[in-house]
């Protein structure tokens, strides 16, 4: 053997031979997720706070009173129309306006940059 294949075929066994706490633990990516395994044996499901409407897209034509189709929920609605007993009031390039009685909920496609928690490095 080369003295210059030498070194990495020592690391390489070095690094076989250390014990399993000592490599890196990756998660499998093809487990289940955590908790998923007791609802299967019959336990009790983690409690699920109720989601609310998700604005998942927006298709907006570029021609002048053309379509605003945006899909809320996996459901496809129109401007003007209703979803989960809401008027759809408004379907702009990035944002819904959902509108029951009085009262108006506005769903984003993005969320704010302010809004988001600040990243620890």
């Amino acid at each position: 053997m080369r003295p210059v294949l030498l070194a990495p075929a020592i690391a390489l066994a070095i690094a076989l031979a250390l014990p399993g706490g000592a490599r890196a633990q990756v998660a499998d990516p093809t487990l289940p997720p955590p908790g998923l395994d007791a609802l299967a044996a019959g336990g009790e499901a983690p409690p699920v706070a109720p989601p609310g409407p998700e604005l998942q897209s927006i298709l907006v034509s570029r021609e002048p009173g053309g379509r605003r189709i945006a899909v809320i929920s996996g459901e496809m609605v129109r401007q003007g129309s209703r979803f989960q007993g809401a008027l759809v009031e408004s379907v702009g390039e990035d944002r819904v306006v959902l509108r029951r009685g009085k009262a108006r909920e506005t769903l984003r496609l993005y969320v704010k940059p302010e809004a988001m928690p600040a990243r620890q490095e």
